[in-house]
């Protein structure tokens, strides 16, 4: 029998075939892994509506349905929504997970719609603008939660990367931050009141082994979590539950305006 992927942590991500896992992928993690620690944080009961805030190819979104029974709307802007179909027709769920194509900053939703957001591995490429938790957090109902799982860092890199991280280490990455950096990003807004905020023990172990079956010829990454030893990198979680006193209003996608012609200069008639 195939154990690829097999872990007591995760038992229910360990019921899916190794095959239809590696077929999933979209970068990153094991996002089975990551959505089931998320979910392990978040209370879902079935027929409650979740969006999946990129998705990917769907992975995550098809597992909330399957082991919850929510409905989910899976929203991702890289990834096409016609081959995320696909692969929610074959897990027999097109009942209760819609794909759509969307951008994180411009959303179709109505406010206050879901019962839950979530997002795995994909939010600190949009989430760490000051501003973004306030348009996200309106279309989650007061009291709902909003949680994320992704790759980061276990403390915060203060001046120089260190040595171990060079090799792998671009611009790009430091959009890795530490959980302790996200609750204060979280909390300094007032929208949410912070329920978990941790690093998963042992994470890096899981994101080297993960890139050694799916990703071998990615040395780099190896050898700098090998190197690392969860000195830095890791997997963190946060989630937090909107709070009810929050007013967040609509934002402004146009203002209108209407042109008064004037004087371009001092003395001009």
């Amino acid at each position: 029998m195939d154990k690829r992927f097999e872990s007591p942590r995760f038992p229910r991500a360990s019921a899916y075939h190794p095959e239809w896992i590696r077929a999933s992928v979209s970068g990153g993690p094991n996002s089975l892994w990551l959505t089931e620690w998320l979910t392990e944080a978040i209370e879902l009961r079935p027929g409650m509506r979740v969006r999946d805030l990129g998705c990917g190819r769907g992975a995550s979104s098809i597992f909330l349905r399957r082991e919850f029974g929510v409905q989910v709307w899976a929203a991702d802007l890289w990834f096409s929504p016609t081959e995320r179909l696909e692969r929610i027709r074959d897990a027999g769920v097109e009942d209760g997970v819609f794909p759509i194509r969307a951008d994180a900053r411009s959303l179709p939703f109505a406010a206050e719609f879901f019962d839950a957001i979530v997002s795995i591995d994909s939010f600190m490429y949009y989430g760490t603008d000051d501003l973004f938790l306030s348009s996200v957090a309106r279309f989650v109902k007061p009291g709902g939660p909003v949680g994320i799982a992704a790759a980061g860092l276990v403390r915060e890199i203060e001046g120089p990367v260190p040595e171990t991280l060079r090799g792998w280490w671009v611009p790009e990455l430091w959009c890795l931050h530490s959980a302790a950096w996200w609750r204060r990003h979280w909390e300094r807004s007032g929208i949410v009141d912070i329920e978990t905020a941790d690093a998963m023990p042992d994470g890096w172990k899981l994101w080297r082994d993960w890139h050694e079956a799916v990703a071998p010829d990615n040395v780099a990454e190896i050898q700098t979590l090998e190197a690392d030893r969860g000195e830095t990198l890791g997997y963190v979680r946060l989630v937090g539950r909107r709070r009810a006193d929050a007013k967040l209003e609509e934002p402004i996608v146009s203002v209108p305006a209407e042109y008064t012609r004037a004087p371009l200069r001092r003395g001009a008639e």
